[in-house]
């Protein structure tokens, strides 16, 4: 990547050092700009990352965050960083623009190079990964980023380019963007998340409505209310393609006599996978977008057919004296959660983490009666159990006590103590994980770890 005339001496900030704010000082040093990066913790991964981007010719200060570096004229940041942060309210402040990564790489891209986008509460990656299995069975050179997978600066920056980008777009990201204007965009569902970054619902809700700013086509949930009326607010005067699991609406898709539709017959509902409706309704939402860019309906089949979804999705571990265990510790709120438990009867819950300010009440009240028993972890696990003891009394529940991630051997054998032949033991936790792991591919292989474990001693 060749320097940049526009960036040559331009002294930005970089706020994070993992791996969006990471890519972002790669790609501004490389465009001549003059980097500052600032992390507020300085281990053993910060270090390396540091030396690395010190050899790139960037400054980086580890240790400390809380300081907009002297003369700054732009702040890219981390999706992470909450915009009460004291550097970030100093920028704004000064009247220093804030970007995130997805902006800058907005910014740096191919305008040739369209991109797709997906937002929700729910189901994001799945449907983004949908979305790049179309998209390469149509022929399209194309990558699943964003949220997931490589940062965008980095699928921007790729040579040779892409054909087209599936963006993955959380609301964090989506917050610190202001210019990105998406081909197509589907909004898949919006309920209560992340109350403690964005002070609100009504915020949440408004930062998944900027992935539809200027989107050439408006993809919504019809099934979902909250998604329907955020369109009506936000998206007048430009096409809108609706989606349900009904029968297709006018203009847009739906479900008719075993087929995914549009105006002609896409895939058999059989060959979507994972299993279960609400992976149908990301299928839809990633034929709609393939097809506002033009794909035909044969790859949407194809891509659909070929799809394999990634771990910890619904993912069936082993069958243990014939009680099956399942790995879904994706399910990182009850929206999630919900979605998840709907699909089993005769339930062995395992759930619990860190709720980031959710509640749990309407998730008991629509899933208590498929619960054989509840076992609890982690930091929140009593808002959980609060919810259990109004809104399903008679379920037994069991508390797993421990901060160690070894903690998950205990859970599993409380499962397995509590479970029936015929039941399915579920990891859906309505909680993330960060109390006690890593990330939640971290939890849900400490889950399979303890699952195997338990048929080995058997």
């Amino acid at each position: 990547m060749s320097p940049d005339s526009a960036w040559t001496g331009v002294r930005v900030c970089v706020a994070g050092i993992a791996r969006s704010g990471a890519a972002a000082a790669r790609a501004l040093v490389a465009h001549g700009a003059a980097v500052t990066v600032v992390d507020g913790r300085d281990g053993p991964a910060q270090q390396q990352a540091a030396d690395r981007l010190r050899a790139l010719g960037a400054d980086v200060r580890l240790g400390e965050s809380d300081h907009l570096p002297e003369g700054s004229e732009l702040v890219v940041t981390s999706p992470g960083w909450r915009p009460d942060q004291p550097l970030l309210v100093a920028a704004s402040d000064a009247g220093v623009p804030v970007w995130g990564e997805v902006e800058l790489a907005w910014r740096l891209r191919d305008p040739g190079v369209p991109w797709l986008g997906v937002t929700g509460t729910n189901g994001k990656t799945t449907t983004v990964e949908m979305l790049a299995a179309i998209l390469t069975a149509a022929g399209r050179r194309t990558l699943a980023t964003g949220n997931v997978g490589v940062p965008v600066v980095e699928a921007v920056t790729a040579d040779p380019p892409y054909d087209v980008l599936a963006v993955e777009l959380s609301s964090f990201q989506l917050h610190w963007t202001s210019s990105v204007e998406l081909a197509a965009a589907a909004v898949l569902n919006v309920a209560d998340d992340h109350a403690d970054w964005h002070g609100s619902p009504a915020a949440y809700a408004a930062d998944k409505a900027l992935v539809w700013r200027g989107s050439g086509t408006v993809v919504v949930n019809a099934d979902d209310a909250p998604t329907r009326s955020l369109a009506e607010r936000t998206a007048a005067g430009r096409p809108v393609v609706p989606f349900t699991l009904g029968a297709p609406p006018p203009g847009g898709l739906g479900v008719r006599g075993g087929w995914l539709v549009d105006h002609e017959p896409l895939v058999e509902v059989a060959d979507v996978r994972p299993p279960g409706r609400h992976n149908l309704a990301n299928a839809l939402a990633a034929a709609a977008l393939a097809r506002a860019y033009g794909v035909p309906a044969a790859a949407v089949r194809d891509g659909l057919r070929a799809f394999r979804p990634g771990p910890h999705r619904i993912a069936r571990v082993a069958t243990v004296d014939g009680v099956d265990y399942v790995d879904d510790s994706k399910a990182t709120n009850p929206h999630a959660a919900a979605a998840s438990l709907s699909g089993f009867e005769d339930v062995v819950w395992v759930a619990g983490g860190l709720a980031k300010g959710a509640r749990f009440e309407q998730l008991v009240v629509d899933i208590r009666r498929r619960l054989r028993a509840v076992v609890l972890l982690g930091r929140d696990r009593l808002l959980v159990a609060e919810a259990l003891a109004r809104h399903a009394p008679d379920v037994p529940v069991v508390h797993v006590v421990g901060t160690d991630t070894g903690v998950m051997d205990d859970v599993v054998r409380a499962a397995a103590g509590l479970a029936r032949p015929g039941d399915t033991v579920l990891l859906a936790p309505a909680c993330a994980s960060m109390d006690m792991f890593p990330d939640y591919a971290a939890r849900g292989d400490a889950f399979a770890a303890a699952v195997h474990a338990l048929g080995e001693r058997r």
